[in-house]
Order: C-alpha cells, then sequence, then structure tokens
C-alpha cells in the first residue's frame, strides 16, 4: 500500500466537503472515505486500512484497479495524440469498433460512441424512435437506465422521481420477478408466461403503432440482479418482431463478460436491435460508452444524417483504454474465468450460506453478479428495511454494511439487498475471503429475524 498519510486524507476530505458537489446525495449528510490508492481487487484509506471490493467501485472495475496493460495503453496513446475530434477517423477508435462489433451477436456490427452509459441510452431511444417513426418507449418498473433527462425518465426505481415530469411517451411495465411475482406465480414457468401476457396487454393498450422501443436491462442490475427465466427474452423479441418495435438491451452494467457472457443476451440465444454499453467495456479508466448498432437501422441513416454527437465521441484515450481492456478479456480468459467462478464457488457458497442464515430469503445471480435478499420473515418475505428506505428505517442495512467494512469487504447495498459484484479477475481465494467476511456480517441481519 502506498501514500498512507492520516494527515493528508484529513486534508482531501476537508477540501471534499468544501467543494464537491456528490451526486444522489443530501450534501451535509455523506462523509466520503478519502481513497489513498487501489490495485487489483483491493483499495485502500490513508489510514492504512484496505478493503477488499466487491462492488467493483459501480459495477465498472472488471479488470480491477490499475491493471497494468490498460494503464500502459493510455500512456502510450497520451504520448502519440491525446484527441482528435470525432468526425475523423481514429486508429484506437476504429479497432475497438471492429472488436465490439466481433463479439457482438448476431448483425449489430457498428458502434456509436458515447462518454457514458446515460449517454449510450439517450442515443439509443433517439435511434429507435427516428428509425420507427413511433415516440412511445416501454420501460420496467425495476430497472435504472441513466441519470439524464431521457434516461432517468425510463427508470423504473425511485431516483427518478425527482426529476419528473421528464420527456414525454414513458410506459412503465412489470417484468418478471418469480421470488415477489406481480403476476402471482407459482414458477419460473408461469412468471415467463404471465410477464409475456403482461407486456403483450400494454402494448394493446398503448397502440402497438405507437411503440417505437422496449428497452430492458438484460440481467436487471441495481434493481435486483433478476435473471430472466429462460424463454422471456426470446418472447420480448417475438413481440417486437411482431409489432415492428426495437428491441434496446441495456448492458451497461452486464455487458462485457459479468455474468459469463461478452454480452449478457448470449446467454439466452437472443439478438435485440440495439445494445448499450459503458463500464465493462474498458472497465473505466476513461469515460466510455456506446451503442451496438444493428445493419437495420444503421441504415435508416446512410442517406439521412444522425441527428447527434458528442464532442468526445471515441475519444482516443478511451478507446486505447478499450481496445487494451478488450485484448486482456481475450488473453486472460476473463470470460471462462468468471462462468468457472459463477458455477463452481460463487454460486456453491452464496447458497450454503442462505441456509445458515435466517436473514436470507433468496439467493439469485449468475457469473459474478448476485443478490442476495433480506427478509425479516422467510414465509412472508418482508423486507428486512422497505422500499426506499432511509433514516432509521434503514438501519439494519447500515448496520450490515458497517460490519462488512469493519472486516476489510467493501459492500454494494441496495434496499434489502448486498449484491456480489466484484472484479472479475478475482481470484476464487479472494472470492472465498469476501463471502467469508459477508457469512459473519450478516449475523447482524439475523437479528431482526422475526419467524
Amino acid at each position: 500500500m502506498t501514500n498512507i498519510d492520516p494527515a493528508v486524507g484529513k486534508a482531501v476530505l476537508a477540501a471534499d466537503r468544501k467543494h464537491v458537489f456528490h451526486s444522489w446525495s443530501a450534501q451535509g449528510l455523506i462523509n466520503p472515505l478519502p481513497v489513498a490508492g487501489a490495485e487489483g481487487c483491493y483499495f485502500w484509506d490513508y489510514e492504512g486500512n484496505r478493503y477488499l471490493d466487491f462492488t467493483s467501485q459501480l459495477v465498472n472495475t472488471n479488470l480491477g484497479h490499475q491493471h497494468p496493460k490498460v494503464v500502459a495503453a493510455i500512456k502510450e496513446q497520451a504520448e502519440r495524440l491525446c484527441t482528435i475530434a470525432p468526425s475523423f477517423a481514429n486508429d484506437q477508435r476504429s479497432e475497438l469498433a471492429r472488436m465490439i462489433a466481433e463479439v457482438a451477436p448476431g448483425d449489430l456490427d457498428m458502434v456509436f460512441f458515447t462518454n457514458s452509459g446515460t449517454e449510450a441510452v439517450e442515443n439509443a431511444i433517439r435511434m429507435a424512435r427516428l428509425h420507427t417513426g413511433r415516440h412511445k418507449v416501454l420501460a420496467a418498473y425495476r430497472s435504472y437506465h441513466g441519470s439524464t433527462h431521457g434516461s432517468i425518465a425510463l427508470t423504473g426505481e425511485p431516483r427518478r422521481w425527482g426529476s419528473e415530469p421528464a420527456i414525454p411517451g414513458v410506459v412503465r411495465f412489470h417484468g418478471p420477478y418469480p421470488y415477489r411475482s406481480a403476476f402471482h406465480a407459482a414458477d419460473e414457468r408461469e412468471e415467463c408466461a404471465r410477464a409475456l401476457a403482461h407486456l403483450e396487454e400494454v402494448i394493446t393498450y398503448e397502440g402497438p403503432q405507437t411503440v417505437a422501443a422496449i428497452i430492458l436491462e438484460t440481467v436487471v442490475g441495481t434493481n435486483g440482479v433478476l435473471v430472466p427465466p429462460d424463454g422471456y427474452l426470446s418472447g420480448v423479441r417475438e413481440i417486437c418482431d411482431r409489432h415492428g418495435i426495437v428491441f434496446i438491451a441495456d448492458e451497461v452494467m452486464v455487458g462485457f463478460g459479468r455474468i459469463g457472457e461478452w454480452f449478457a443476451v448470449d446467454a439466452w440465444g437472443v439478438v435485440p436491435d440495439l445494445i448499450t454499453f459503458a463500464k465493462g467495456v474498458n472497465g473505466g479508466y476513461v469515460p466510455l460508452g456506446g451503442v451496438v448498432i444493428s445493419r437495420r437501422i444503421a441504415d435508416t441513416f446512410r442517406e439521412r444524417p444522425y441527428p447527434g454527437g458528442h464532442t468526445y465521441s471515441g475519444h482516443p484515450l478511451a478507446c486505447a483504454s478499450g481496445v487494451a481492456t478488450l485484448r486482456v478479456y481475450h488473453e486472460e480468459g476473463i470470460i471462462e474465468h468468471v462462468r468457472r467462478l459463477g458455477e463452481e464457488v460463487a454460486g456453491p457458497l452464496l447458497r450454503e450460506l442462505a441456509e445458515r442464515h435466517p436473514s436470507v430469503g433468496e439467493v439469485r445471480g449468475r457469473g459474478l453478479m448476485w443478490a442476495i435478499e433480506l427478509v425479516r420473515n422467510r414465509d412472508t418475505r418482508e423486507m428486512l428495511v422497505p422500499y426506499n428506505a432511509s433514516g432509521p428505517a434503514a438501519e439494519p442495512m447500515n448496520r450490515v454494511a458497517a460490519a462488512c467494512k469493519k472486516r476489510g469487504l467493501w459492500p454494494f447495498t441496495h434496499f434489502n439487498r448486498v449484491h456480489v459484484v466484484p472484479p472479475l479477475v478475482i481470484t476464487a481465494e479472494q472470492l472465498k475471503e469476501g463471502i467469508a467476511i459477508l457469512d459473519e456480517a450478516l449475523a447482524v441481519a439475523d437479528e431482526y429475524v422475526t419467524g
């Protein structure tokens, strides 16, 4: 560990509290940890406290912190060409687009680069509306699509509330969630059938001829790690084909290896019309996102200008880091590594943990993306904390998180869940270490169990 100096840490925090305005926060109620450094799956503070990063920061540092090949690529590109406008052709931009197209499903072989996932979503819905000449976009209640004007409108969870009213034409539907079924389904097969029937009914009521797109997270991320039941994505694909609707797969979080596939749709053999990406494409080393576009939609803009763009679209430093990242995925067998850890370590150990703790209602996930759903009562499935809890109501989850941090694990928590989303380069031993700490911390949640 480097840069250990408590005095420096205090100065960093003081400057932060005086001048930095933090996202999603009541500014006077936060106390951000000053980070001194990071390497691999760990980061540390100026006091010398080291944490195993079970969050991948914001589920984006897929190759961990400071991967030497990615850092070297950024340095090399900075010495050669720091920036060039997107109207020019650039070798790193072209190569990254080629590499993404190579691993994308079906005929998705063109890439529009953005600076983030939310910008990717904004452009995907614009493309869909212009391609179809329609205006409505269907989005799920349990979803997060970004924080800019259009993407926050598509977001189904409470973070959208403060931005309403937002863009017109957004219609919501319930996606599948077998553990808390909105359709009173008895099993996953019934959940799939009823969720698809519900989606079809919403489209009927809205008028299929008015619906430009259906956007969904292939695997719902922050709002539950909801793995779709077999048949659901193919059912959505069929509905879209029948009604001429664009299918947008939001893979900002799950793209590039998170569940053990290049793109999560590959696990179900489904080809959407557009895929949004960011995060794992270069681990967040330089801001980068984009849309992978099917040939059919790209051809809409062959003779017709696309009315969108960004000053830093396909920024050379970002693309160089993306090229290096994708090469690491290939050279180090990251996709296979994630699949193996999910099947042989994370899945089995988390299910064993669930058996030991009465506060665990369900464990679900795939690859290196898992959720531990915490409840007060397994029979009633009452959530450990209420939906969107804050203040004293959120105390049980805050205590669980504090117990993890005290033991050297930085956890990802949301509502009544702990998510296990470490860097994809984590070793089996490190993964076991983190789950063992979770096992100890969940004793806190067990204190609240009522039946």
